[in-house]
């Protein structure tokens, strides 16, 4: 959730042609180019107008003031990232082999700040949080949330504290360096930053969700009907992991074996 469930709308007047939506898009990337080489405060819709090579007059048509380009901004970074989340998150993705996976959700993160509104509402986020008026913390919260899920569908073995711990850990974490990245104006060293969170993430997770632990909770979980062993994945069924036994056949959902292949463990 953000500050308000049902905003309001920042746009003047909505653009129904093409050609007004494209112009729409020119101003919120000038006006990030602005804000990030001034500053909010310092920033005009004068400075903004010319930096998208349009009328001021023109930008009046669409926006009334900064506040509501700005609150613009938000928006679009609000909807690029669930679109991010919508992409990464899949079976497909949470089934690679563990490297593969972090690879490809670092990749989509980057690929995120590598679009001029989200970099600087990022980046400004954490230097002048007063100018917001949608985000707030609960997005990380969301963030968090979001990276439980995909754990959770990794390794069904983990309970959810678990997993939310892990999750929370590698949202501040990669939050932290990936602001360390965008703020450094050396785009070699800003690669080098963001390809370490790769390595961190690797690093951490392996222990609790590994190519090599997943195959060794699959051999302790047993077939709730005939007790076999012999499982592989089948799925999911309403958001939880499902199995089908070799053996007899059966098909079984994650929570119905939990509790033997936790058992097991201990």
């Amino acid at each position: 959730m953000t500050k308000s469930s049902h905003s309001s709308r920042s746009l003047r007047r909505q653009p129904k042609q093409q050609r007004g939506k494209e112009r729409v898009e020119k101003i919120l990337d000038a006006a990030a180019a602005v804000f990030d080489e001034v500053g909010y405060a310092a920033a005009t819709t004068h400075q903004i107008a010319a930096k998208a090579k349009t009328a001021i007059g023109s930008l009046y048509q669409f926006f009334p003031d900064k506040a509501a380009i700005f609150r613009a901004m938000e928006l679009r970074h609000i909807e690029r990232v669930k679109a991010m989340w919508a992409q990464v998150n899949t079976q497909e993705v949470t089934q690679l082999p563990l490297r593969h996976m972090i690879h490809t959700l670092v990749n989509a993160v980057v690929e995120l700040f590598e679009q001029p509104v989200s970099r600087v509402v990022f980046v400004q986020f954490y230097s002048s949080r007063e100018i917001f008026q949608l985000i707030d913390e609960s997005m990380t919260q969301q963030a968090i949330d979001f990276a439980t899920h995909l754990f959770q569908q990794r390794n069904p073995a983990l309970d959810e504290a678990q997993c939310s711990l892990l999750a929370e850990v590698c949202v501040h974490s990669s939050n932290a360096v990936i602001l360390a990245a965008l703020r450094n104006p050396d785009q070699q060293h800003r690669q080098q930053l963001t390809q370490q969170i790769e390595e961190l993430f690797v690093s951490y997770l392996e222990p609790y969700m590994g190519d090599n632990r997943l195959e060794n909770v699959m051999k302790v979980m047993k077939c709730p009907h005939c007790q076999s062993q012999q499982l592989s994945r089948n799925g999911y069924r309403r958001g939880k992991q499902c199995y089908i036994c070799k053996a007899c056949g059966k098909q079984f959902v994650t929570n119905s074996m939990r509790s033997r292949a936790l058992k097991t463990h201990e």
